[in-house]
């Protein structure tokens, strides 16, 4: 008897392993033109995967644009624009940088919805480009403004920026955004990925809780206690994921940016986390945090493999130096949780 319920433990004990190794998510070593990479979204186009990302471009353009064929070596291979545009210019004259593109495909075209704003300012807009292909040397490649999507005011609660495109189970269209203030918010979208004239209400999906005490907020800036951003919504086993980065970007190695996670049965939520307290009072399970070697990993987005190789991108600062890179991880999912891990 007492042989026969150690040799149940053990093989117990081995079973528990093997899962755990066997889902235990991987970390790609990313080499190249990785470094200042920040608010990465990533897509696939044929063998080459291609990351968009905040900011300058090396060629002085807006919305650079890295390429690998493996996930691992990656090199610049061009920009979205070649500056800001001029109807954005005239909107937002401070504006220096495009900000968070989001690429997707969508009825034979690449979306690509991106933000301007000032900082810690909410007179902010999204945009939306359009492109054929990813691949520079076509002939049908080039990039076709479609110009504003939605926008934000000081008359707002909410931050026209960080935007997500994502498509729900019975097909419609729609766009998650937001960066403090009341948090994260989703509107519908129309068939060309506009905002729809039909379908005006804007669903509120997650925001921070003001704490007992909080610190008083930043001159001219929004309070530290409001940090929600960047939001990511996609599906998995009967549930839609909104992934959002809480905390302070942006700061080197005082970066405090964590990347967390809720769940809803319906895109327009009630979304909880894991205790299963709602993301509008505050809820959150952490996913991703930082280590001795990389801080303040956030900024993410999600690729949904159709073979279960799901992957999960994202900036983080070195602990030495604090120049941010980019960072990514397979997603892999544990008791319906997503797990992903960072660099160490």
């Amino acid at each position: 008897m007492i042989r026969s319920l150690t040799t149940m433990f053990v093989v117990a004990f081995v079973l528990i392993c093997v899962r755990a190794e066997a889902q235990a998510p991987h970390v790609y070593h990313v080499t190249g033109a990785v470094a200042y990479t920040h608010d990465p979204s990533i897509i696939r186009e044929g063998k080459t995967w291609y990351v968009f990302a905040t900011g300058k471009a090396p060629e002085g353009g807006q919305l650079p644009i890295r390429c690998s064929t493996n996930l691992i070596d990656w090199k610049f291979c061009g920009q979205v624009f070649p500056g800001i545009p001029a109807w954005i210019r005239k909107r937002s004259p401070g504006t220096e940088a495009l900000w968070a593109p989001d690429i997707s495909h969508e009825d034979h075209e690449y979306r690509l919805y991106y933000a301007y704003s000032l900082f810690g300012k909410n007179t902010s807009g999204i945009a939306l480009a359009v492109n054929r292909t990813l691949d520079s040397a076509s002939p049908e490649y080039r990039w076709v403004n479609k110009g504003l999507v939605l926008q934000s005011t000081v008359k707002d609660d909410y931050n026209a920026i960080d935007p997500n495109f994502v498509r729900d189970r019975k097909g419609r269209s729609w766009l998650v955004f937001g960066s403090f203030w009341s948090g994260i918010k989703l509107r519908r979208l129309n068939k060309e990925g506009l905002v729809s004239k039909e379908h005006t209400k804007l669903y509120s999906l997650a925001r921070r809780a003001e704490p007992a005490h909080p610190a008083p907020a930043p001159k001219g800036l929004p309070p530290n206690w409001e940090a929600i951003e960047a939001p990511f919504i996609v599906w998995h086993g009967g549930y839609y994921y909104l992934f959002t980065s809480w905390d302070l970007c942006c700061r080197g190695i005082h970066s405090t940016y964590r990347t967390m996670v809720g769940r809803s049965r319906a895109i327009t939520g009630p979304y909880v986390d894991k205790t299963g307290k709602p993301l509008l009072d505050g809820g959150g399970s952490e996913l991703l945090v930082g280590n001795s070697r990389w801080l303040g990993p956030g900024g993410e987005s999600v690729w949904m493999g159709r073979h279960g190789k799901d992957l999960i991108i994202f900036h983080a600062y070195s602990a030495k130096t604090g120049r941010p890179s980019m960072q990514l991880s397979t997603l892999v999912w544990v008791d319906g949780w997503p797990e992903a891990a960072l660099e160490k």
